[in-house]
């Protein structure tokens, strides 16, 4: 089918919100998308993103599992809020685990089963409830843009026209455009391996796009959405969540919002607190509408802001970029919550980008973690893993000893990590890089200020300083992180003058006198307004 054409047919049995929602960006259109609040499966805990096959080996066969998640739960989360022993997250995002003939496992076989390289279904269900038992969510990753080529519906598809499976993709026709673009200039139209004619995939041609304008394509991944909440998931990270239908065109997002509209009313029929995160990596006017059906979406550039300024020793403007685009999310949904992060799988992660410099990390992390909204956390970027492009070296083994040792992953042999960090490493270091996030996290947990989603920025006479006050309920904190490699001293702003309290500094220099602040270098630090504690 044409891409044009693709478009522009639209199923009535699609239609299942008013037409204007469709369509509109109007005020009835607005109010549609603000009816529903944050879940509990939310909140404003860290969630910790996990590549199973590289986070920990139950069995010895070199590939991490759904089992060896299970085991390793006590570092995450053991349950026990004051034990100070783990991580304290509050969820975890498990990669795709569905069958897949990739090691990245984003091209979906059998969207009921799980990968036998990572387990049974039983094995995930146990996972579930083991998390469930120490409070911890779990959402897992969606992929529903695209299937795998070598899904029985596309092998299919591509052999018999007559197929009922055949309009489940997106064919070329006689008019159709096979040299057009996809949105970041990439080939989109494919020969098909099988038989004549082209297919249309976003992403590359062994991942074609399935055809949303196909009712019975729709049902079919709201039932899978459905199945997987029985199985026991708090909810879902929805990849590539604007390429349902071709979302750099206004029909397109506009569709896409009616698509996951229909996708959330249907989920909260099995789970009313279901959480969905939403991939749309852009600018933030493109995301913003996505909050309407969607809870948190991540946001890059904040991302890309925070590790700018470190790099660069100055503020790129951290806390007033926060600040305008969760204002602008909230104009869409006043529920939104934001999902602040600093590297996923598809970046260059946090060390790297640093030049391996653990003070920086650090001063990374505080800000991250201060942040309004779900901040999410990328497996080893608390132990200080490095890694680049290609993506199997964002993506190798979880490093728990400097060498060998049970569990430890071998299904890649490591390019970045190679024993210079390890949990086993830094775990009884209390100036280590994993200790730093255990106590941000916990401090999160504590200061109901740092888990609202208030942020004020503060001006200061330096630009090295990046200053933002947080407010929740009675209590009201300032935070400074010093970006530079010397110390600066300014005026406290923000706090009743004789009324600070310091609650966490990175650096045992920190000096509060006469209501000035001495920071020293690559250091952050939290006041609390005494009086509103």
């Amino acid at each position: 089918m044409k891409n044009n054409q693709r478009l522009k047919r639209w199923s009535a049995a699609m239609l299942t919100v008013p037409m204007l929602t469709m369509f509109a960006s109007s005020a009835l259109a607005k109010e549609d998308m603000k009816v529903h609040t944050p879940p509990k499966s939310a909140g404003s805990g860290v969630f910790y993103e996990i590549y199973i096959n590289s986070f920990y080996d139950s069995n010895g066969d070199g590939h991490g599992d759904l089992k060896g998640i299970s085991q390793k739960l006590n570092y995450l989360n053991d349950g026990k809020p004051r034990s100070g022993r783990d991580l304290e997250v509050s969820g975890l995002w498990l990669m795709p685990l569905n069958p897949s003939p990739s090691y990245h496992k984003y091209d979906v076989t059998d969207y009921y089963q799980v990968d036998p390289q990572y387990g049974t279904m039983d094995d995930f269900r146990s996972l579930m409830k083991e998390a469930h038992k120490k409070g911890v969510k779990v959402i897992m990753d969606l992929v529903i843009n695209h299937s795998s080529s070598e899904h029985p519906w596309f092998k299919e598809a591509s052999t018999n026209p007559n197929s009922k499976y055949h309009d489940y993709y997106v064919w070329a026709d006689e008019h159709t455009d096979l040299n057009e673009k996809g949105s970041w200039g990439q080939q989109v139209w494919y020969k098909n391996p099988n038989g004549e004619g082209y297919f249309y995939s976003t992403f590359w041609s062994g991942m074609p796009d399935l055809n949303f304008d196909n009712p019975n394509v729709r049902q079919e991944m709201l039932k899978v959405g459905k199945y997987w909440l029985q199985q026991g998931v708090d909810g879902f990270r929805l990849d590539a969540a604007m390429h349902i239908y071709p979302g750099q065109t206004k029909e397109g997002a506009a569709k896409n919002l009616v698509w996951w509209n229909e996708f959330r009313s249907q989920m909260k029929k099995v789970n009313p607190n279901v959480y969905l995160a939403g991939e749309v990596w852009d600018k933030p006017e493109t995301i913003a509408p996505y909050f309407g059906p969607l809870n948190s979406l991540f946001n890059f550039d904040l991302g890309g802001t925070i590790l700018n300024s470190v790099k660069q020793g100055k503020d790129q403007g951290i806390a007033a970029f926060a600040d305008k685009t969760l204002k602008l999310y909230k104009s869409y949904n006043p529920a939104a919550l934001d999902a602040p992060f600093l590297s996923n799988h598809d970046q260059t992660r946090v060390m790297s980008e640093l030049g391996g410099n653990v003070q920086q990390a650090k001063l990374a992390a505080s800000i991250l973690l201060t942040m309004p909204g779900q901040p999410f956390l990328y497996y080893g970027e608390e132990i200080g893993m490095m890694g680049e492009k290609p993506d199997e070296y964002l993506r190798e083994p979880m490093r728990w000893y400097p060498g060998a040792g049970p569990g430890q992953a071998t299904w890649e042999e490591p390019k970045f990590n190679t024993g210079q960090v390890s949990v086993e490493a830094q775990l009884n270091d209390s100036n280590s890089l994993l200790n730093t996030y255990r106590t941000l996290i916990r401090l999160r947990e504590e200061h109901e200020a740092l888990r609202s989603s208030h942020l004020e920025p503060i001006q200061t006479s330096s630009s090295s300083i990046s200053a933002y006050k947080r407010t929740g309920g009675t209590e009201t904190l300032v935070v400074y992180h010093n970006l530079s490699g010397s110390a600066v001293t300014l005026q406290l702003k923000g706090l009743e003058k004789g009324k600070q309290k310091v609650i966490y500094s990175s650096s045992k220099s920190l000096q509060v006198k006469k209501g000035n602040i001495t920071i020293p270098a690559y250091s952050s630090v939290i006041i609390q307004d005494a009086k509103k504690k």
